[in-house]
């Protein structure tokens, strides 16, 4: 008999919580949810007030076994699965499942995995949380009947195999819309105006000011007639203002929060955040990491003031308690923070030990000093000009919380250094080293990264901590958008430099339009993203996602009925799938782009079956359409008629090699070069099928032969003995075979390799 059976969501948490808790308690896992809504039909009773249709899948008959074994065999059950909505809803399976009594069933919750935690946890057991249960079922079954009933609609109006979610569709939204407004962006150059000033005719870096004029000018005639009043003008401090400030810290990390600050200082995704983050939970190095929460706990508090004070001093200590700001912040959690903040690093693997000192220096940080500065502007005046120049600098006085850390932004050019502006009075003279006027251009509203886009839903009220990783890796797993990197494109700017009375042009190149782990749509994601807004614009509306959000908490709350909530929302979205099933309209992303310049013939994209097409040609015609996958960057929307009939090149020859014509396409699979019979692919984001040259192609196909060789140990014919990922194998009329442990590969014979294939064949009837 079992004294005391506690159960929890992981492994890796069970065995930390063993550690803490004495033998009389046995800690297993549940491995997360254990019953689920059923997959065929809806799994959800839409006459009987919704009820939700458990089943438990397949995967976790042999769990749900072993745990029913277990809470047979004993006295006391202990369920502490994670303080969230999800976790309370794990926590009333597991009772219904086990077949508990709701009333005597000691349900237990801690925020951190340490010795205190859950020993005042046991001593404080609750019921169940129905509450938020309702909450979580309301979220899951409205979730079901959207997907359940829109994607049909997608794929008989769209494409098939296509889906919609309530956050996943609203994020693409988003991503869509921005794409949007890059593309209708009209970029405008200007000439911008930057001096650097002596305060005494013998230059020294003590007496560099480096200033900007107030005015941009619209193109370069401007910008010389400009600078020739430059170079004919006396120059003198018109103003000196000093001001002290200061500089607070950031609070405490949210999940949200976290998931940004990863990406911009660790370059993590929001995922990878999220798992490493539960690592550490599970590992009790850090309390629960999905929270909307900027509180600490009076312990915490203490304890980071205590490290403060014996590493820093007194003075870098002041003790905040933030306030929650999130729209609809919803849990009693704390905020991520160490669970023993007095430990400033740990062990385990380089991204536990990156993420953690990032949780440290964030949690520190926020319970110390404001940063003292000094900010100090000037302003430049002309004698022939009414433009001014102004300079501005900043010294610290006193670095406080920026000792530890400092938060980073979501700028595409970051936070530009402020200089140290030499001792100046008003009247005081000056003299120009150098004036330059560079030409720049207007930059278009940058693409979302998948912090600025959990940042962005957010603000918005869209979502939950839960489900900002799994929304943006659906969305880019259906292949409705796609984080990339792309290059930039080479630009010309003129630059027109004023020294010595003498003003000289030059031209620079830069790269304009570089992108890192941006995420892009694609032709699929913005013709579904169409789609629903036309026909389901409430379910993609902004504030409605955002209203839904918010329900949800009142059910959490117990101010709102579950069953109501859902009856209000189904009545007139279930009319709207009607109407949308009725409408013959069909998504085809047609879209003339003009006629072939020699035979005449109407050139078109669209999406094809297996991704968009530019096509020649049309079924009225006698001759044959021809077709062409669009490259990976194009979209149907902006291809022009020049890039369609570009793709049309391929297949294209690119000479011979040892006797043999080498040809490059795209296929299902992407770029390739054809050679001897076989396919060699070219390499992702390296290799152009329309640029790539002979030479290469013959480097790809010895490194595919080289490969292939060193692939295979031994060649019977009809048998073959292979290298592969995960050691030799044996490989039969496309079947493959393992090799018994101890077999030395290199010394099988045919007869040996026919007899291990026997019996293999043997054992598996």
């Amino acid at each position: 008999m079992i004294e005391n059976l506690v159960i929890v969501e992981s492994p890796a948490k069970a065995k930390t919580i063993e550690k803490y808790l004495g033998k009389d308690f046995r800690v297993v896992s549940s491995f997360g949810h254990i019953r689920d809504l059923k997959k065929k039909n809806l799994g959800i009773d839409i006459e009987n007030d919704f009820a939700p249709e458990y089943e438990i899948p397949k995967e976790k008959t042999k769990v749900v076994a072993e745990l029913r074994k277990a809470a047979a065999q004993s006295k006391n059950i202990w369920i502490a699965s994670d303080e969230d909505r999800e976790g309370e809803a794990i926590a009333w399976h597991l009772a219904s499942v086990l077949d508990l009594d709701l009333e005597t069933t000691r349900r237990i919750v801690f925020h951190e995995i340490t010795k205190d935690a859950i020993t005042n946890a046991i001593l404080n057991p609750r019921k169940v949380d129905m509450n938020l249960v309702h909450s979580q079922q309301a979220r899951r079954i409205l979730d079901r009947i959207v997907g359940y009933e829109i994607s049909p609609v997608l794929w008989k109006k769209v494409q098939p195999s296509l889906s919609a979610g309530r956050v996943q569709s609203v994020a693409v939204r988003l991503i869509v819309e921005r794409e949007r407004e890059i593309i209708a962006f009209k970029s405008e150059s200007s000439f911008r105006v930057n001096g650097i000033f002596m305060t005494e005719k013998d230059k020294s870096d003590s007496n560099l000011i480096r200033a900007e004029a107030a005015k941009k000018f619209p193109d370069e005639n401007e910008a010389a007639k400009f600078l020739e009043l430059c170079a004919a003008s006396e120059y003198k401090v018109s103003s000196v203002t000093v001001k002290p400030g200061t500089r607070s810290p950031a609070p405490p990390f949210t999940t949200s929060t976290l998931q940004q600050e990863a990406y911009r200082k660790l370059g993590f995704s929001v995922s990878q955040t999220m798992t490493v983050a539960q690592k550490l939970y599970e590992a009790g190095k850090i309390t629960y990491m999905r929270t909307d929460s900027t509180n600490l706990s009076k312990l915490a508090l203490a304890k980071s003031r205590e490290v403060i004070v014996a590493e820093f001093g007194e003075k870098y200590s002041k003790t905040r308690q933030f306030r929650t700001k999130s729209k609809g912040a919803q849990e009693a959690h704390e905020a991520i923070r160490p669970a023993y903040p007095d430990v400033a690093t740990i062990s385990g693997n380089q991204n536990e030990k990156r993420l953690y000192e990032l949780i440290w220096k964030r949690t520190i940080a926020s319970q110390m000093a404001d940063a003292e500065v000094e900010r100090t502007t000037i302003s430049i005046e002309m004698n022939n000009s009414p433009v001014l120049f102004s300079a501005t600098g900043e010294v610290v006085k006193f670095d406080g919380f920026l000792k530890v850390y400092s938060e980073s932004t979501d700028s595409e050019h970051g936070e530009e250094e402020k200089a140290i502006i030499p001792p100046v009075k008003a009247g005081m003279p000056l003299f120009y080293e150098t004036i330059t006027a560079t030409q720049r251009y207007t930059t278009p509203p940058p693409r979302y990264t998948e912090a600025s886009l959990v940042k962005k839903l957010e603000e918005l009220g869209i979502g939950r901590p839960s489900t900002y990783a799994p929304t943006i890796s659906t969305i880019q797993k259906r292949g409705y958008v796609m984080r990339q990197d792309r290059p930039g494109m080479k630009r010309q700017i003129r630059i027109i430099t004023l020294s010595k009375g003498k003003a000289s042009v030059s031209v620079k190149t830069e790269i304009a339009g570089k992108e890192k782990s941006k995420l892009f749509p694609q032709d699929i994601g913005m013709m579904v993203n169409d789609y629903l807004v036309e026909s389901f614009p409430e379910i993609v509306d902004y504030n409605f996602t955002a209203e839904v959000e918010e329900q949800f908490d009142r059910i959490a709350e117990g101010k709102l009925k579950l069953t109501g909530m859902l009856e209000k929302f189904y009545n007139s979205f279930h009319k709207t799938i009607e109407n949308a099933l009725e409408k013959k309209v069909k998504k085809s992303g047609v879209r003339f782009l003009g006629n072939h310049p020699e035979t005449g013939e109407p050139v078109s994209v669209k999406m094809g079956r297996f991704g968009p097409v530019a096509q020649i040609g049309d079924t009225e015609s006698d001759k044959k359409p021809r077709f062409a996958s669009l490259a990976r960057n194009q979209l149907l929307e902006t291809i022009t008629l020049e890039e369609a009939l570009n793709l049309f090149r391929l297949p294209r020859s690119l000479g011979m090699h040892e006797g043999e014509e080498m040809v490059v396409g795209v296929g299902k699979f992407g770029p390739y070069v054809r050679y001897n019979g076989k396919f060699y692919s070219l390499k992702k984001g390296l290799d152009d099928p329309y640029t790539i040259t002979a030479q290469r192609a013959v480097e790809l196909i010895r490194e595919k032969e080289e490969s292939d060789r060193k692939k295979i140990i031994k060649d019977f014919g009809d048998i073959q003995i292979l290298n592969g990922r995960y050691g030799p194998y044996i490989t039969k009329d496309k079947k493959n075979y393992r090799i018994p442990r101890g077999d030395d590969a290199e010394k099988l014979t045919k007869e040996e390799c026919m007899a291990i294939i026997e019996k293999t064949d043997k054992n598996k009837a």
